[in-house]
């Protein structure tokens, strides 16, 4: 059974940082998946936020994160990580992780494999 299960959510003021962790279980060689992270926002749809392949390791982010957050990843601890810089409160989301074989994608229907979500909230 698969499970990806995030933390690192919370609280935090406009400027600051979070680091968000995903660490995945039952995936057969997590290395071979191409993992990602999208956000939810109330009333919003599900929104693609950065995502790494599995084969070459290439990284994508959406315009609106670039130069503040950075997707990596650790195949030796099953885990997939977000660095979250510069914070605004636009930010504001559940933060999903999600894993599939194939290249990255940045819709969510390219994933089948989800985690519950943390939560992520920019005061101002």
């Amino acid at each position: 059974q698969v499970q990806l299960v995030e933390s690192g959510g919370g609280l935090v003021q406009a400027g600051g940082s979070l680091r968000l962790s995903c660490a995945a279980a039952g995936l057969t060689f997590f290395s071979r998946y191409t993992m990602a992270w999208f956000r939810q926002a109330p009333g919003k749809e599900r929104e693609f936020v950065a995502a790494i392949n599995w084969s070459d390791g290439n990284r994508y982010h959406a315009d609106s994160v670039k130069g503040r957050f950075t997707i990596s990843r650790d195949n030796t601890k099953n885990t997939l990580y977000l660095q979250m810089n510069s914070l605004k409160p636009e930010d504001t989301a559940v933060y999903l992780c999600a894993a599939d074989r194939g290249i990255a994608r940045m819709r969510p229907e390219g994933y089948g494999y989800w985690g519950q979500g943390t939560q992520v909230t920019v005061s101002s």
